[in-house]
């Protein structure tokens, strides 16, 4: 990949009017040419919210808004039709498409079944608290609305390895299904909660070989169908790390692609992280949620934090290669399950962070990159109104990104409140190479080396901040700065 940059092109709170798919074709030129080139899209099968649903409340997989079922035949983000010319032109645009793959449990079933189960701790899921009885479950899916048209596979309790309600007394907590499985919970990685197979709703059993054979057959009729190039694949820390391996395989093999993938890992610790990929043996990529974190902790300590220890605990420290780097994405934005905002003030040194540099996969968040107003309820129930601003150095740094971050790169982090790096640039891109430099503190200022071949040059702050010149000395080096709490990308003036 040559500097390539991934744009999360969906939030929680999308526009739920249909036209999303619309709205992404007619705007894939325009992203392709501010320097995205890959754009991952919201899951777009029919959910249980049916035309409300963001999609992770799966409930067919195989209705990506054709099929009367929940309540409408679209999807929030428009009708099958609607997602299939979308694709096609973002691709036409140059666009590389990811899917949002969500194979970890299914909701809103069709009909109640009689299931005997066991009750678990929550803080424990091995440490069963009850003895086995039966409840009432809505597990079984038959998809009347689709009646039977590119599957007439029908997902019933032996599908599920634990449900959270019971429809006969209206309680509310996790039972485990005592399935042909027998084993309570699937092996993940990790041991959190004891076990996390279970996540919410219908909790899926890729052990029954019945579910893999489904859900094999299902994966490579939305590759064809669809055409997209790769997948996000959602809550995989609570799946089976060996359904994956033989699902990516399978996939891999029978379309002959290579389909990028990248799953969600949702973990701060990154030797859990690195402790997927080795039993994936490097078949995805993961996002780096460690970053995320430090930039949230970043963004609320101000001053006070180190920035010199930024990358500390990141999987893109430790194996850039597979790492794709985010400052925020749907679920740590305000009032979602997993919030954890990084400031506003700090999100132009985050996205300096991964776009700039040479190691990780950078992931922009839609908001960021056009900013969003919603109103949901907040944890006291009242409707709380969100602002979410654009980050107007994002654009410019993902020129920076494409045309002119490439070369040797050489890192000051050398003062707690100042860090910096240069790139020199390289000879396959013209006026290529920059220095970056931020502070969460006062003004900054560093003394930096871009390298001799730029000696002579005069650099700009391609951000704005500045309306001085910086010269290169005959040594390749001079002293850039910034502005107290901000970030600058000094680079040729041309």
């Amino acid at each position: 990949m040559e500097n390539f940059t991934m744009l999360q092109f969906f939030e929680w709170y999308t526009n739920g009017d249909g036209n999303w798919w619309e709205y992404l074709r007619n705007e894939s030129g325009r992203l392709k040419g501010v320097g995205i080139d890959a754009v991952w899209l919201p899951p777009a099968y029919k959910g249980a919210a049916g035309g409300y649903s963001v999609g992770y409340d799966v409930y067919d997989i195989y209705d990506l808004g054709e099929f009367e079922q929940k309540g409408s035949v679209r999807t929030k983000y428009g009708t099958k039709e609607q997602y299939i010319n979308a694709v096609k032109a973002a691709k036409e645009a140059g666009l590389t498409v990811l899917a949002d793959i969500v194979l970890n449990h299914m909701g809103g079933a069709d009909e109640a079944e009689k299931v005997t189960v066991r009750k678990v701790n929550p803080d424990d899921r091995n440490e069963f608290i009850s003895d086995p009885f039966e409840i009432e479950a809505y597990t079984k899916f038959t998809f009347p609305g689709r009646n039977g048209q590119y599957s007439q596979f029908v997902w019933d309790w032996q599908c599920f390895s634990g449900v959270d309600f019971d429809n006969r007394t209206k309680e509310t907590a996790i039972y485990s299904i005592q399935n042909e499985s027998g084993e309570a919970w699937e092996d993940v990685v990790g041991d959190e909660n004891g076990n996390f197979d279970y996540l919410m709703l219908d909790d899926i059993d890729t052990r029954n070989p019945a579910v893999r054979d489904e859900l094999k057959r299902w994966g490579k009729w939305y590759a064809e169908t669809v055409q997209f190039d790769g997948m996000r694949l959602d809550a995989i820390k609570h799946m089976s790390f060996e359904f994956y391996n033989d699902w990516l395989d399978h996939l891999r093999t029978e379309l002959q692609r290579e389909l990028f993938t990248v799953g969600e890992f949702w973990s701060f610790e990154v030797d859990s992280l690195l402790q997927y990929i080795e039993a994936t043996n490097g078949r995805m990529s993961l996002f780096d949620a460690p970053l995320h974190n430090n930039f949230h902790q970043a963004s609320i300590q101000g001053k006070d934090y180190d920035l010199t220890t930024i990358f500390n605990n990141s999987l893109v420290a430790a194996n850039p290669a597979l790492a794709v780097t985010i400052v925020e994405n749907h679920d740590t934005q305000p009032l979602q399950s997993l919030e954890q905002p990084v400031d506003y003030w700090f999100k132009p040194l985050g996205y300096a962070l991964i776009l700039l540099r040479e190691g990780g996969y950078p992931c922009v968040f839609y908001p960021d990159m056009y900013g969003s107003t919603y109103t949901d309820k907040g944890s006291d129930g009242n409707d709380q109104e969100i602002i979410l601003a654009k980050v107007e150095e994002i654009e410019p740094m993902l020129h920076v990104r494409k045309h002119l971050a490439y070369g040797l790169q050489r890192d000051y982090f050398d003062h707690p409140n100042c860090i910096g790096w240069t790139r020199e640039g390289d000879g396959d891109h013209e006026h290529s190479g920059c220095a970056v430099i931020m502070s969460n503190g006062d003004e900054g200022l560093k003394n930096m080396e871009v390298g001799q071949v730029h000696a002579g040059k005069v650099f700009v702050d391609y951000l704005g901040k500045h309306d001085a010149e910086v010269t290169i000395n005959e040594e390749g080096w001079a002293e850039f700065y910034c502005r107290p709490g901000s970030v600058s990308v000094w680079a040729v003036k041309k």
